[in-house]
């Protein structure tokens, strides 16, 4: 009589899955798409069948270690999108998600990708956070608390750089160095360094149907402002931005001096919040 072997329950194919994805978090987590399925197997303590049985890819298999901490993330920003102060808010936001990814390469490798197909199902979610982030700027810039010449693209970008220098920073750095200074070049002020004009911008027309050279962007909409051929150089479309850049900058001024009496360290702006539904 021939020993027929037991197929495994479903208890133990939850067991086994939820241990291959713990393994995958903590492989992923130190090393991104470079670390071999063999390696995560072997941290599970399963065969490599039974890393493919649940995940057919090693593609899925990221995608489901990192999903989790990105729809926190994507939940996290929409739930700050209506607060009463959208700049000290964005900024906290900004330093938590560097703080919570640095050290976390499949993390940073995620965010880096954006909105990638190869990344599946949480390609959507990366989408929808850079929408979420989106709207924080925006309500942030409408507050006078960032400049008016950032879109979302710069954000991602500095993002980005601020991971790599966290990353790379070495075991003496001060934790948040870089996203203190990433905060503060995004901050409005009469000493920030001018954006350049995208260089599409260079090629419009005139009302004449003449071609535009040597435009620069309104310092309050970034709208094309023709350089004058004569004279100083207009730095507004009009007197409608000229007004709201001369209240941006008193409002800036009375928040100077509101807090001439000394910075919060640089380690402050990632320090946990004690309030609030942050990321954990």
């Amino acid at each position: 009589m021939t020993e027929t072997v037991a197929a495994p329950s479903r208890a133990d194919a939850r067991r086994n899955r939820a241990l291959v994805l713990t393994a995958a978090r903590s492989a992923f987590a130190e090393r991104g798409m470079d670390v071999p399925l063999g390696e995560i197997a072997r941290r599970a303590g399963v065969g490599a069948g039974t890393v493919y049985r649940h995940f057919p890819s090693k593609e899925a298999l990221f995608e489901a270690a990192v999903v989790d901490r990105i729809r926190l993330f994507v939940d996290t920003a929409r739930e700050l999108a209506d607060v009463p102060d959208p700049g000290p808010v964005f900024f906290r936001f900004l330093a938590s998600v560097v703080r919570l990814t640095a050290r976390n390469k499949a993390l940073c490798d995620a965010l880096e990708a954006g909105g990638e197909q190869r990344f599946g199902a949480s390609a959507g979610l990366l989408r929808d956070f850079t929408a979420a982030l989106r709207i924080l700027l925006t309500r942030a810039q409408e507050a006078g608390c960032v400049r008016r010449d950032v879109d979302i693209a710069d954000v991602r970008a500095l993002l980005l750089a601020c991971l790599s220098m966290e990353r790379r920073s070495g075991p003496d750095a001060v934790p948040g160095r870089g996203v203190a200074l990433v905060c503060d070049s995004l901050r409005p002020g009469q000493h920030v360094t001018k954006l350049p004009v995208a260089d599409e911008r260079k090629a419009r027309k005139d009302r004449n149907g003449r071609s535009v050279r040597n435009e620069t962007g309104c310092a309050a909409c970034g709208t094309p402002v023709t350089a004058a051929r004569t004279g100083r150089p207009a730095r507004y479309c009009g007197g409608a931005c000229r007004q709201k850049a001369h209240r941006e900058r008193a409002r800036a001024r009375s928040r100077d001096d509101a807090s001439a009496a000394g910075r919060a360290p640089v380690a402050a702006l990632t320090r946990p919040p004690t309030d609030g539904p942050w990321p954990g």
